[in-house]
């Protein structure tokens, strides 16, 4: 019988830390729940990230879930039903989860394969939001603020990024994010014309397809003009 324990691990300040995990296909579930590891005084236990931040209640984001495997990522699944428990079974140790933990995921749906999906047991243990592009006047702000670039060229960035997600479905497989017209803001910013930075931040990027890069180069002429 695997025993409970709990602990505030988290010392004194305001504000919920946060535990951030870069999922990958190497991780395991031992990666996230903890290990026992040699240690000069012999062998210890090292709790992983999801420990720590189940323990402390902190919230814990799993970014780009769907490039872990199936079988590591099962082991968010006691904390995310009504049992929110971590079993650490190398451990004998049942970790209830504190009252403040949270758990969030994230991944860009359609970019995977069949294999790198969310199982449905999974997916139905969260509620979801589904996040698109902001609006262009909120994107040409993020860009000002970001890149430190003016309005004018935060405005024909996002007009540039516009254009090339017009073609989505028509020989791109994405548009431009904003995080490429930051890049571009930034790289204007340190003395790069308009149109060299879109297309070393966002045209080269983002396709290798001549008649692809043929037909943004235009858009980022028409926006220059």
């Amino acid at each position: 019988m695997a025993r409970r324990a709990s602990s505030s691990i988290w010392p004194g300040g305001s504000g919920r830390p946060l535990v951030t995990v870069a999922a990958h296909e190497d991780m395991t579930a031992a990666d996230l729940a903890g290990r026992f590891l040699l240690a000069p005084e012999g062998t210890v236990w090292q709790d992983g990230p999801l420990a720590l931040a189940v323990r402390g209640g902190a919230i814990c984001y799993l970014d780009e879930i769907v490039e872990a495997r199936q079988d590591t990522t099962v082991v968010i699944h006691p904390l995310t039903d009504s049992r929110r428990i971590l079993p650490l079974d190398k451990k004998n140790e049942l970790v209830p989860a504190h009252a403040d933990f949270q758990l969030v995921i994230s991944y860009n749906p359609g970019y995977q394969s069949a294999v790198k999906d969310l199982k449905e047991s999974t997916k139905q243990r969260f509620i979801a939001i589904d996040f698109d592009y902001p609006a262009p006047d909120i994107e040409a702000e993020i860009v000002v603020r970001e890149a430190g670039v003016d309005r004018d060229i935060a405005h024909r960035l996002v007009d540039i990024a516009l254009r090339s997600r017009n073609l989505r479905g028509h020989g791109l497989d994405e548009g431009a994010s904003t995080r490429m017209l930051i890049h571009a803001g930034r790289l204007m910013i340190a003395g790069v014309g308009l149109a060299a930075a879109s297309r070393a931040s966002i045209v080269l990027p983002i396709t290798d397809d001549a008649d692809m890069r043929e037909a943004l180069n235009a858009a980022i002429e028409a926006c220059i003009q």
